[in-house]
């Protein structure tokens, strides 16, 4: 009896044993495999290369733009310049845009000897000057005015008085860049036009 005990408790043992083997085999089989690295990953690389494309593809877009809106303030780009002109009988102011697009003047500034003016005739050798508006207008591009125009024997006087006067303009293009230029002609780029009322030239 013991003798046949045995036996079946050792088929019993191996029986146990095969088990453990199988189900060790399972899990083996059933065994995820480690992860590989993303870049040994079709899939992620895939998914890389079409995030790197449409960074890329924004980038390009915004400079893109970048470059139309900097081509589309050049096309309108105005370039005003102050300038005289004199002869032995006549004299002029000439105020000239240059650039390639409209100025839109936004006020004028006008003094003799350090004093503000508001009009010409404020000079009296300017009383028998020709005038047109400077203090607010558009000149178109490759427009020219001519503020104060002169025909006389007095040249020699208004040249002088002349040394005394500085002139102010300060325009804007269509894009609201703006710039303040003086005789001197070398504009200068400002945030926006602003003056005192006091120191307007109205004319």
């Amino acid at each position: 009896m013991e003798s046949g005990t045995d036996t079946n408790k050792g088929q019993g043992d191996q029986q146990s044993l095969t088990d453990i083997q199988l189900s060790l085999e399972k899990i083996i089989q059933h065994q995820t495999p480690d992860k590989k690295p993303w870049y040994q990953n079709p899939e992620m690389i895939v998914a890389f290369s079409a995030l790197i494309i449409g960074i890329v593809t924004t980038f390009t877009s915004i400079y893109s733009a970048s470059v139309d809106r900097a081509y589309a303030r050049a096309s309108v780009w105005p370039s005003v310049e102050i300038a005289r002109g004199y002869g032995y009988d006549s004299f002029k102011y000439i105020v000239s845009n240059n650039g390639t697009g409209p100025a839109v003047i936004k006020y004028a500034k006008v003094t003799h000897d350090n004093k503000y003016l508001s009009k010409w005739s404020e000079i009296d050798v300017f009383k028998e000057v020709t005038q047109s508006h400077l203090g607010k207008t558009v000149l178109s591009a490759q427009k020219t005015i001519t503020p104060v125009l002169y025909k006389g024997n007095k040249v020699d006087d208004i040249l002088k008085t002349d040394n005394l006067i500085a002139i102010e303009l300060c325009y804007c293009s269509i894009y609201d860049e703006c710039w303040i230029v003086n005789r001197n002609n070398n504009p200068e780029l400002v945030s926006h036009c602003e003056i005192a009322s006091s120191q307007r030239f109205s004319q």
